[in-house]
């Protein structure tokens, strides 16, 4: 598969998710002007572990976020109320009521598998200068 029909497909798979969480999350104005929503994501499926998930549910009830459901491996909604927002410059330092991802995000799976082939590359590059190949 080229890299341009995999780029294509996770385009896709991102649309995909994205109409999903539409439809799944529509609100009522009334429940709106009470209530904010979000989505936390994990890019490597952690919510999978309930451990994980249990520590992702304590980390967000440090800015009063309550889980509303678990979606899948890689997504959970929460809420809490509008007036929690005046606490926020309260929370602990380095926390960030507003955070949609939970571990590692994308750019740092990028920059893991960009590593990792320039890693096999040294490798195999001191392995053929060993055996005389290069």
């Amino acid at each position: 598969m080229s890299s341009a029909a995999v780029a294509a497909a996770a385009a896709q798979a991102a649309r995909t998710r994205q109409q999903e969480e539409e439809d799944m999350t529509r609100y009522d104005p009334q429940v709106l002007s009470q209530w904010e929503f979000k989505i936390l994501r994990s890019h490597t499926n952690q919510f999978r572990n309930p451990q994980a998930l249990q520590h992702a549910i304590a980390e967000e009830r440090q800015g009063d976020w309550e889980l509303l459901e678990k979606f899948d491996e890689s997504r959970v909604r929460f809420r809490r109320p509008i007036s929690a927002r005046q606490q926020d410059a309260s929370r602990p330092q380095g926390y960030d009521p507003y955070r949609t991802t939970y571990g590692i995000s994308e750019a740092g799976i990028a920059l893991w598998v960009v590593g990792a082939i320039l890693a096999l590359f040294v490798l195999s590059f001191v392995v053929l200068n060993l055996l005389g190949l290069v």
